[in-house]
């Protein structure tokens, strides 16, 4: 799979969406929340400032990030799985791990 964001833009793998509550009741498709975490797959180059240098992006492929959890309105299908495209700005935080 090859692609390859533009500008501020990172590609994300979300997590497997949960099957069980924490209580232990089992979710059907339909209740079910897209999670708001995921692998870093893809970075662009960065954001182009007013000066013209290119501020890198703060993230690197392999991190888990969290985002908003309406950021991820912009998927794609690639190879069979489905990719959520960010603006660096939507991304909360990086989980160490």
């Amino acid at each position: 799979m090859k692609i390859r964001p533009l500008h501020d833009r990172v590609v994300v793998r979300r997590k497997e969406e949960e099957e069980k509550t924490a209580g232990g009741i089992l979710l059907p498709g339909s209740a079910k929340e897209k999670p708001n975490q995921g692998e870093v797959i893809a970075v662009g180059i960065g954001r182009v400032l007013d000066n013209g240098e290119v501020r890198p992006v703060d993230v690197k492929v392999g991190d888990t990030v969290v985002f908003g959890k309406y950021a991820g309105s912009d998927t794609i299908e690639l190879d069979g799985q489905e990719l959520v495209i960010l603006s660096e700005s939507d991304i909360k935080a990086v989980i160490d791990g």
